[in-house]
């Protein structure tokens, strides 16, 4: 059985909430439900790629699961000019995705984390961020992957530095730690 957030009705919701944490913690089930709360419509931005079969799959599932009240953006490269065009309660999963895209794309990380806030700067509706937290984990063994670690860490300090509400997810449960007042 997936769990409830029975709290998460409020129909008014900070403008930038950052919800973050491990693998299958439960980020992206709780996000939907932060969205769904506030009146339809709903838009999901979509940064994946389906690269392989599974993956397929798996974007498959998460958007069966999501139903037809939301409306799918894909911005796998540009998260900026996604933003910019929503005008409704968005949810963006995940900046995990979004910054090895760029980072494998040879972009600038700064100029582009840049265009990020500035779009978060100008949002028109509620927007809930979802990320992963990959700074528990073992030293990754390559230069790449400690680089991209180093930047999703960095990222995401620079995400819950200005989101109004930051959530922990742990194990499926919701750790609220930043609420703006």
């Amino acid at each position: 059985m997936w769990p409830t957030y029975p709290h998460v009705t409020d129909k008014t919701m900070p403008q930038l909430t950052f919800v973050l944490g491990g693998a299958r913690s439960g980020k992206s089930r709780y996000a939907e439900n932060l969205v769904a709360a506030l009146p339809p419509p709903w838009i999901f931005v979509a940064t994946a790629e389906a690269g392989d079969a599974e993956m397929a799959e798996r974007i498959a599932a998460h958007r069966l699961r999501r139903g037809k009240n939301w409306q799918t953006v894909e911005a796998p490269h540009d998260l900026p000019a996604a933003l910019a065009a929503c005008a409704a309660p968005t949810m963006v999963d995940c900046l995990t995705l979004w910054l090895s895209n760029r980072m494998l794309a040879g972009a600038d990380l700064e100029a582009e984390i840049a265009r990020l806030e500035a779009a978060l700067d100008s949002l028109r509706a509620p927007v809930v961020l979802v990320s992963n937290e990959v700074g528990s984990g073992i030293v990754p063994d390559n230069e790449l992957a400690r680089r991209f670690r180093d930047m999703q860490g960095r990222l995401n300090q620079r995400m819950a530095a200005r989101a109004d509400r930051v959530v922990l997810m742990v194990a499926g449960l919701p750790l609220v730690v930043k609420e703006a007042r």
